[in-house]
């Protein structure tokens, strides 16, 4: 399993009350449902009801890149690989 560092950001970060954490996890999915257990109150803003899909308007981004450019949720992780997660923001 890999160590990796997750970032929140906006509302997220907010609900969680940090801006950053460390899970284990072979894949991105791993990794966000491991969140998830931990803070309940993301999963309804990360996943879609009922399903381990994402959101569409979720960005899941592994070292900068974002993961729908890669194997999505099945996205295999590294030590010291870096997920930020970044809700839909709007604003001028």
């Amino acid at each position: 399993m890999a160590n990796v560092k997750v970032k929140l950001f906006a509302n997220l970060r907010e609900i969680a009350q940090t801006s950053s954490l460390s899970f284990t996890g072979d894949t991105v999915k791993d990794v966000l449902c491991s969140l998830t257990e931990q803070y309940p109150a993301l999963k309804e803003l990360i996943f879609e009801s009922g399903d381990e899909k994402l959101c569409g308007y979720i960005n899941v981004f592994l070292n900068g890149n974002n993961i729908k450019h890669m194997e999505e949720l099945d996205t295999i992780l590294s030590d010291d690989d870096e997920l930020g997660i970044f809700p839909p923001v709007s604003g001028g």
